[in-house]
């Protein structure tokens, strides 16, 4: 419906759309910018600015016209890769108020977008109070000043000067408070006059006779130079004069000129290439304007200014370009009309900004980037004019008027130009090589080499202009970031990082082959299962610390089926389960499954979690009991971890899930009495206990008293897990005490001296601590009748009398108390129905332990190889 809002969903009713339609039919809609008046004249009115009118003899005359063209051609060679990013980013959808700003921020996200739009938003604004500044200077060196060819009818001075840019600074505001339209309109009679003025700068030079100029004063001692300088018309010998450099002082600054400095000066006249994307707000189609209307003024201004360098250096002495800046009035069939110029180009330059500035303080308000600080500045007029943005905006102006002249601030705005034009070229860059489906601009013509080249070209220009200044912009932008970062609500735009991330990610992932993978390079990769995640903090938290980098995803069964659910139950559950990741602050992913039983979901996530290279190779249990889970901060003291709950999960299938992970080839652990497990208590114990943390080993099969070997991989397994812990910063200061059980007739201090000569090749620091256990194993060959041999079942092999033994044993070598023991775990029996047994044994073993971790390793993890 043309000229309403339509704002119907399929489940709006209609009548609900007549009376939307009802009350904002009286709102009458903004009127809309074309190409020409929208993108053409203000970026050829911005580009041109004073440079084309006071800099290009300044330029020619002292880099010569062969520099004169190689600054050229470097200067719209960096812009011009700026403008390939604008228009491709400007043809892959709708573009808003906020031109550059609103580019940056949908790209790069609103960090990165807000602090680049604030800093444009400060240099547009600077930008405008300089420009008014420098008309000011004009018009008072034009009437203020007593000369011989012109007449002091304006009273000079501070104040009086403040009060002509007041003025001027009134009249912008009017014209911008009135609304675009009136702006284009006012623009396009000044853009008559430059280029009508611009025709008789061209037209002098072939009807204009040659003169003699007399050369204006110099504010350095310049004496032996003339006073008069000749306009030689079109001549061979003027042009082979003009053709090398030729650097020499400043004649209003009194410094001496380089290749460097002129280019900066020369460098400023090319940086107007947004006054056409801030208005994209203005514009009936700103993604077909803007690449058309902004290339047009490209070429035009390029064009414009190497024919003007060519015609300036057949035809002018390199005095007169060197001592008289404004020579162009001086060579002019009427020497007003440059003077016209310049005070039309700074008037439509200084316009250009005001309005700049204030679309993008919309476009910040809009957003909420800086939450209360610019709300005020979303209002608008009945035609859709930011009114509020633009009193801000100018009221920032008139606040930079009062510091008078300034000549440091344009170099800073220059920076700011470029750092603006530098994050579109990342913005493009970065989309490009995110390779987003939906990045699909109509416009093709650029490449990430374009975009590369641009970011480069303007940060170079950054530190060519001013080093210090250079570096406190980019310092400025990067406290902005954190500053949004860190107090801006989170966005809806999405996330270039995202996308940039997963391609990296993906393409990482294809080169991590593991057929390549080796034992030097292991580390463990962890999928976790939790059933209540608040009753397993302790061990959540504590799991973290032993990744060693390695992948760590959280698992957890859902039971159902998902034929007789009507959708699936798990997706409304993962930010549950991310924000608890955030929460704790761990590095881990999630993974979800629905199946029929706890044993066939484990399965699952064993088989599908991680990809390539990245997939668990060690399966954290919580330990198993009747009780159900709970949540941290209970009594008792113990944890239930994955499979607390009874009624889902019983002894046969818990015990059947150890044994389908071993014949997966995947290490086991099984943790215990983690539940009230805080890491902050334990690292940090009171100086009561001596203030030393503990971590004990235990690298012998318990249920097997005849195994005496400490060298096998379960055995390794446990000293690398423990070493990984100890690495970790939070329990550097830990101790590790690894515990050689021994028994009387064989040599102590030969099987301690193995052990510790084994550790030092493993590069593990561990204090070895002999046990004596004859007593408990007596205990377990009373049982035995005198059979030494292998066991076919160890599960039966062992009485409930020599596990609790053990578990005495245990108990009395902690002292102090160790901050976590780390047991070995012995295969599952054989035959199922001892699983119960099995289960049986491994509690009595843990009794009362305290954090306990039950160890099974499957593949070698360490090695004594380079």
């Amino acid at each position: 419906v043309k000229g309403r809002r339509f704002i119907m969903s399929e489940r709006t009713p209609l009548l609900h759309y007549r009376l939307v339609s009802s009350r904002s039919s009286p709102q009458r809609p903004p009127q809309k910018l074309s190409v020409f008046f929208g993108v053409v004249i203000p970026t050829l009115l911005s580009m041109f600015s004073v440079v084309v009118f006071l800099r290009i003899g300044f330029v020619v005359g002292h880099a010569g016209l062969y520099q004169t063209f190689l600054m050229f051609i470097v200067a719209y060679f960096i812009i011009s890769m700026t403008v390939l990013s604008v228009c491709a980013i400007s043809t892959n959808g709708a573009l808003d108020a906020g031109g550059a700003y609103y580019m940056i921020s949908r790209a790069l996200g609103p960090e990165f977008g807000g602090s680049i739009g604030l800093m444009f938003f400060l240099a547009n604004v600077c930008g405008s109070a300089l420009f008014v500044l420098g008309l000011v200077e004009a018009i008072l060196s034009t009437f203020g000043v007593p000369e011989a060819t012109a007449l002091q009818v304006l009273p000079s001075g501070y104040w009086w000067s403040l009060l002509y840019a007041t003025a001027i600074a009134l009249l912008c505001l009017f014209v911008c408070l009135i609304g675009a339209h009136i702006y284009a309109k006012a623009t396009f009679i000044i853009f008559l006059v430059v280029i009508f003025v611009l025709l008789t700068v061209f037209i002098s030079f072939f009807i204009v006779k040659p003169t003699v100029v007399t050369l204006p004063g110099s504010v350095v001692n310049m004496s032996g130079f003339p006073t008069t300088a000749n306009f030689t018309g079109f001549k061979l010998e003027t042009l082979w004069g003009n053709q090398w450099g030729g650097y020499t002082l400043d004649y209003t600054t009194g410094n001496m000129m380089t290749f460097a400095s002129v280019f900066a000066v020369m460098f400023n006249g090319c940086t107007g290439i947004m006054a056409g994307s801030n208005m994209s707000g203005d514009l009936k189609n700103p993604s077909y304007s803007i690449p058309r209307g902004t290339i047009t003024a490209v070429i035009f201004t390029f064009i414009t200014y190497n024919l003007l360098s060519v015609l300036v250096a057949c035809s002018c002495d390199r005095v007169l370009l060197q001592r008289d800046y404004s020579f162009l009035g001086d060579i002019n069939v009427w020497h007003p009309f440059v003077i016209i110029g310049v005070y039309s180009s700074t008037l439509s330059a200084a316009m250009s900004n005001l309005i700049g500035a204030s679309r993008i303080l919309y476009a910040l308000a809009k957003d909420d980037l800086f939450g209360k600080v610019f709300s005020v500045a979303k209002r608008t007029s009945r035609g859709g004019n930011p009114w509020l943005s633009v009193l801000i905006s100018w009221f920032l102006v008139q606040l930079v008027l009062f510091s008078g002249k300034l000549n440091t601030i344009a170099s800073i705005v220059t920076i700011f130009f470029l750092l603006v034009y530098a994050a579109v070229d990342l913005a493009c860059l970065a989309l490009e090589w995110a390779s987003a489906p939906n990045f699909r601009p109509t416009f093709r013509y650029f490449t990430w080499h374009t975009c590369a080249l641009g970011i480069i070209g303007c940060v170079v220009m950054m530190f060519l202009i001013n080093v210090i200044y250079a570096s406190a912009s980019i310092a400025f932008m990067l406290l902005l970031l954190l500053l949004i970062h860190y107090l801006s609500p989170t966005s809806s735009w999405g996330y270039i990082s995202q996308a940039l991330i997963f391609h990296q990610v993906r393409k990482y992932l294809l080169m991590l082959d593991v057929r390549k993978d080796h034992i030097k390079f292991w580390r463990p990769q962890i999928l976790l299962m939790v059933s209540n995640p608040r009753s397993t903090v302790g061990l959540i938290t504590f799991i973290n610390d032993i990744k060693k980098s390695g992948l760590y995803v959280l698992g957890h069964v859902q039971l159902g089926d998902l034929s007789t659910l009507p959708s699936d139950p798990l997706q409304s559950q993962y930010d549950s389960w991310l924000s608890l990741v955030d929460h704790l602050n761990i590095k881990a992913f999630v993974n979800l499954t629905l199946a029929d039983s706890v044993r066939h979901g484990v399965q699952h996530l064993l088989f599908i979690s991680g990809l390539g290279g990245m997939r668990p190779n060690t399966l954290v249990l919580g330990f198993y009991d009747d009780c159900l889970p709970r949540d941290k901060g209970s009594s008792d003291g113990q944890d239930y971890g994955e499979f607390g709950n009874g009624k889902a999960l019983g002894p046969q299938e818990y015990v059947a899930i150890i044994s389908d992970a071993m014949k997966m080839l995947k290490s086991v652990v099984l943790a215990r009495y983690f539940n009230d497990f805080e890491r902050a208590q334990v690292t940090s114990p009171p100086s009561s206990t001596s203030g030393k943390v503990f971590v004990d080993v235990w690298p012998v099969n318990l249920l097997r008293p005849d195994s005496s070997s400490y060298v096998d991989t379960c055995s390794l397994f446990l000293l690398q897990l423990a070493c990984i812990l100890n690495m970790v910063r939070d329990w550097r200061k830990a101790k590790l005490r690894l515990f050689l059980c021994v028994e009387e007739g064989r040599s102590v201090r030969g099987s301690e001296e193995k052990l510790g000569q084994l550790l030092k090749e493993l590069r593990i620091k561990a204090k070895v601590q002999t046990v004596p256990w004859d007593q408990v194993v007596a205990l377990h060959w009373q049982r035995q009748d005198g059979w030494r041999k292998n066991f076919p079942s160890n599960a039966t092999r062992v009485s409930d009398d020599y596990m609790s033994a053990v578990n005495r044993l245990i108990l009395d070598q902690a002292q102090p108390p160790p901050a976590v023991r780390f047991l070995y775990l012995p295969r599952p029996p054989a035959d199922t129905r001892r699983y119960a047994a099995y289960l049986r044994q491994l509690e009595l073993l843990t009794q009362d332990l305290g954090p306990t971790l039950l160890i099974h390793g499957i593949t070698p993890v360490i090695t004594t190889d380079l």
